[in-house]
C-alpha cells in the first residue's frame, strides 16, 4: 500500500493506544512485520506550549520507521503548528485523530468530537496537509452515535483537503470498543473515496482480518488490542496473506520477547516507571498460558526485572518445561 509517496510494507498496522503503545512496544511489533506504526495520542495544543511530555510522545527512534505520529486538537492553526515540529522529530506520516472517544478529548471538541462537525474536520486537515511535506492521514469512527453516522461526508471532506488515506475504527463514540464492528459503514467509506481506506476494530487473528478485508473491501488493516503482548499477529498475517506456513511462537520466544521489550522500556523511562508499566504487559504476554491467573497476581507486585525473571521461570515450570 502507499499512503501518498510512502510505500508500507505488510498487511496491518500497529493502532495508537494511549499508555500501551509506547517506544518499546512499536519497536517490538515493527521487528514482527507492523507495516508501521502509530504513537500514542499527543496533544497539539501541548506540543505548541512546549510540554516535554507531548514531545517526547513524538520522539521517533531508527527503529521505529515507518512511524506516524498521531495529534489531537480542534484548532486548525494549532494542529498546523504541532505537525510541522512532529515532522522535524522524525516522523514519516502526520496522523489526525477524530475518533478517540475518551472524555478528556471528546468533550473538549477533539477525538471523535470532530465526527459531529465535518467542515471544521476539513478544515483542521487542509491546515496541516499545507503545514508538512509528510503525507497526512485521518483515524475516524462511524460517527458520534448511531443517529449521526458521518464517517462518510467526513472521509469525503478529509480526501478533498489533501488526506492521503483515513483509518476507520468501526463504532461510533457512543459504542466505545465493546459492540460488534460495523463493517458496513467502513465499506461505505472505502466505496467514497480515492485514496487508501484502512480497517481498523476486532482484527484478533487472521479469520477475523480476512473478514475485515472481505466485508468492506478496504486496502490495509490496523490492529490494536489484539497485539498486547502479542506482537506476533503482524508475523502471523503476513505469513497468512502472503500464502505461508503461519509461524509457531514457543513459550520460550514469547517470553524472551517480553524481557527484550522490557528491557527497552526501561531503556527508554527508566526503571522505576518502566517496572510500573511493566506489570500490564508482563500480564498480557502470559495470558492463555498454564497458571496464568496465578502468574498474573504476581505481576501486580513487579518492582525490578529480576521479578519478572522469576514469573518467566515459574510460567516455564507450569508449562512443564524446566
Amino acid at each position: 500500500m502507499r499512503i501518498g509517496t510512502l510505500m508500507i510494507s505488510g498487511f496491518a498496522a500497529l493502532a495508537p493506544m494511549a499508555g500501551v503503545a509506547d517506544r518499546a512496544m512499536r519497536e517490538i511489533c515493527l521487528s514482527f512485520g507492523a507495516g508501521y506504526c502509530v504513537s500514542e495520542l499527543t496533544s497539539a495544543k501541548g506540543v505548541c506550549l512546549g510540554d516535554k511530555k507531548s514531545a517526547g510522545l513524538l520522539c521517533c527512534t531508527q527503529q521505529e520507521h515507518p512511524m506516524a505520529a498521531q495529534l489531537f486538537g480542534r484548532d486548525p492553526a494549532v494542529m498546523a503548528k504541532a505537525a510541522a515540529r512532529a515532522a522535524e522529530l522524525g516522523a514519516d506520516v502526520i496522523d489526525i485523530n477524530m475518533g478517540c472517544p475518551a472524555p478528556k478529548v471528546a468533550m473538549n471538541g477533539g477525538g471523535s468530537a470532530l465526527m459531529k462537525d465535518p467542515v471544521l474536520a476539513e478544515d483542521i486537515t487542509r491546515a496541516v496537509v499545507g503545514a508538512v511535506d509528510k503525507p497526512v492521514t485521518v483515524k475516524i469512527r462511524t460517527g458520534w452515535d448511531k443517529n449521526h453516522l458521518t464517517a462518510v461526508e467526513l472521509a469525503k471532506r478529509v480526501e478533498d483537503a489533501g488526506a492521503a488515506a483515513v483509518t476507520v475504527h468501526g463504532r461510533t463514540r457512543e459504542q466505545q470498543y465493546a459492540p460488534p464492528v460495523d463493517y458496513e459503514t467502513i465499506g461505505r467509506v472505502k466505496q467514497a473515496l480515492h485514496i487508501p481506506v484502512i480497517g481498523n476494530g476486532d482484527i484478533t487473528d487472521t479469520a477475523s482480518a480476512q473478514k475485515m478485508l472481505n466485508e468492506t473491501g478496504c486496502d490495509y488493516l490496523m490492529v490494536g488490542r489484539a497485539a498486547m503482548g502479542n506482537p506476533f499477529i503482524f508475523a502471523e498475517l503476513n505469513a497468512f496473506f502472503t500464502g505461508q506456513p503461519i509461524p509457531t511462537v514457543s513459550l520460550e520466544t514469547r517470553l524472551s520477547v517480553l524481557l527484550k521489550q522490557v528491557d527497552l522500556m526501561e531503556q527508554y523511562k527508566g526503571t522505576r516507571v518502566a517496572m510500573l508499566e511493566a506489570r500490564k504487559h508482563t500480564a498480557w504476554y502470559l495470558r492463555g498460558l498454564p497458571g496464568a491467573a496465578a502468574l498474573r497476581r504476581d505481576c501486580g507486585c513487579i518492582e525490578s526485572k529480576s521479578d519478572i525473571e522469576k514469573i518467566c521461570e515459574k510460567a516455564l515450570e507450569h508449562a512443564g518445561r524446566v
